[in-house]
């Protein structure tokens, strides 16, 4: 088989690998260089194919697990975005927030809010989002005072 055909199933793993995302591909996508490579010095199929279950396997064993852990390694150190940074910040309540209704002055907007027990927290307090439920963020008093 000519070698350029093993540049074309090479580019064509690269681009599903690019949809799936889980670097099987990828690893296969190496083992058609490597066979392209043979193709190219004069190697015949049987070598070429050899050569791409080698290579295939190798990658597949040795660099894939360790590509894995340094992506996963990377999501961890992401920072929070949307609502989900919201959580730990200060807001002041802006109408009485209980278990059931309220609500607060959060990043500069106002939000619906709930305590999570039963007390009520007066407008004026400042409060910290233990965590955001879908649009209602959840609260508890803060440690300090509001500054107005």
């Amino acid at each position: 088989m000519d070698w350029y055909w093993w540049v074309a199933i090479m580019l064509a793993l690269v681009a599903i690998e690019a949809i799936t995302l889980d670097l099987v591909l990828f690893m296969f996508a190496g083992g058609a260089l490597g066979a392209a490579i043979v193709a190219a010095a004069g190697g015949d199929l049987v070598w070429q194919v050899v050569v791409f279950a080698i290579v295939s396997t190798i990658l597949l064993a040795a660099l894939r697990p360790f590509m894995l852990k340094s992506l996963r390694k990377r999501g961890e150190n992401l920072p929070e975005t949307n609502a989900a940074a919201l959580k730990g910040r200060e807001a002041i309540v802006v109408d009485d927030v209980s278990e059931h209704a309220g609500l607060v002055k959060l990043a500069g907007e106002v939000w619906s809010a709930r305590t999570e027990g039963d007390a009520v927290i007066a407008a004026g307090t400042e409060v910290r989002v233990v965590r955001i439920a879908g649009a209602i963020a959840i609260v508890t008093r803060s440690d300090h005072p509001a500054s107005a």
